[in-house]
């Protein structure tokens, strides 16, 4: 496992951050977005790293998924603070933000020096992680994800220096959060923890967490895993329905922290891989993007992933003590496409807005997301990314079923 030092949960622990951030430097730069930067809560946090003796420099311009000119911006308005910590208070965006200005203001170089896994050369500034959603877990996790125009793609920096000192999260902070927010964000948890469950197991030897950041599912990983999965599919309708519903907002954020402790080890997979050119296409976000998808990969890896597929199942309580594994494993890719079309997730990438020309697109340059693909637990081809994403356009799972059962073969 790669965590952070420190992990402080719960309603309240919103406090802390004056004490917590005092005890890793003195002079705070807090990476957030406009919004939240005029919320009260906001204001009252800025108020106890005050009293805490820290001084801050606020920058309150985060950009949706994260453009290189937005970090650009960021780090040559702080060049005369001279920052010993970083502080990402938001969203996804905010977190992955405040990482990589650590990473600039510590060791320098153009943002693109660090694309990749393994890119940073060494510790960063020392960043504190605050949640204001429930969906990316990038408060424990080693990874940000920028978005470079340049280049016309989103990419990962992956590295195990990003994961924070300590991650505050309190689910009072998520309370705000609009309806279609909170099932993008819910449902991107959900996405990474059943794609870090049925993620390849890697054989353990010496180099392993040398040569690669996603290290493959290990028992500990599973257990995050099921956390989140479980406590997801309890709370995510419920938190849906009811934004002022906080046994449900603590349940959704508990589901986003432990899914991010579940991929930060074991990483996600060909959901991922195919949302970045779709949503660099489609400017949708991230976890609408990976919610759609997910159903179609799901159904695309079931013959290599029955058992797994089978053991979440019962995790969330479908079927009956009868059931074999192969009904089971259907029974839950079945119910996770209802729990995401039930808070309003879009069914195909047709409704993401995709243009019925770029399909072939996405699957090339989703196969290009070695990071990920190499997790899937099935192979991936060209030929196999165009089938999931015909069948995600479409908006019909059965378009894979003769694929899976004509082609599959154990030994892929």
């Amino acid at each position: 496992m790669r965590l952070p030092r420190s992990v402080l949960f719960g309603v309240g622990q919103r406090r802390a951050i004056g004490k917590v951030t005092a005890s890793l430097g003195r002079r705070a730069l807090i990476c957030t977005d406009a919004r939240l930067a005029a919320d009260p809560a906001f204001r009252t946090m800025l108020a106890d790293l005050e009293e805490a003796g820290v001084e801050t420099h606020v920058y309150d311009q985060t950009q949706p998924d994260l453009p290189v000119e937005s970090i650009l911006e960021c780090v040559e308005q702080v060049r005369g603070f001279t920052a010993d910590v970083v502080l990402g208070i938001g969203g996804g965006s905010c977190m992955d933000l405040s990482k990589v200005v650590a990473v600039l203001l510590a060791h320098g170089g153009g943002i693109s020096d660090y694309y990749g896994e393994f890119k940073v050369p060494g510790p960063v500034l020392p960043l504190v992680a605050v949640p204001t959603t429930s969906g990316t877990g990038s408060e424990v996790t080693p990874v940000a994800v920028v978005s470079d125009n340049a280049l016309g793609a989103k990419v990962g920096i992956a590295s195990p220096y990003l994961i924070p000192m300590a991650a505050i999260c309190d689910p009072e902070l998520t309370i705000t959060c609009p309806k279609g927010l909170t099932a993008c964000s819910g449902s991107d948890a959900m996405t990474h923890a059943v794609e870090a469950f049925t993620a390849l197991a890697r054989p353990i030897d010496a180099m392993l967490t040398q040569d690669h950041v996603f290290v493959g599912k290990n028992g500990l990983s599973d257990h995050f895993a099921r956390l989140a999965v479980k406590s997801v599919w309890d709370s995510l309708k419920a938190g849906y329905d009811d934004g002022s519903n906080m046994v449900a907002r603590e349940q959704l954020m508990l589901g986003s922290l432990a899914a991010g402790c579940a991929f930060g080890v074991a990483g996600t997979a060909a959901a991922h891989a195919l949302q970045y050119p779709v949503g660099n296409l489609t400017h949708t976000a991230h976890g609408d993007g990976v919610a759609a998808l997910l159903p179609y990969v799901m159904q695309f890896n079931r013959p290599a992933a029955v058992p797994a597929f089978a053991a979440l199942a019962r995790v969330v309580g479908l079927g009956s003590p009868d059931d074999n594994e192969d009904v089971l494993s259907q029974l839950f890719i079945d119910g996770i496409a209802d729990l995401f079309a039930s808070v309003g997730i879009p069914t195909s990438l047709r409704q993401l807005g995709l243009a019925e020309d770029m399909q072939d697109y996405v699957a090339e340059n989703g196969l290009k997301a070695q990071r990920l693909i190499k997790n899937n637990p099935r192979p991936l081809d060209l030929d196999a990314m165009r089938s999931i994403t015909a069948a995600a356009y479409a908006g019909d799972r059965s378009l894979l079923l003769d694929r899976v059962n004509l082609n599959f073969q154990k030994a892929e």
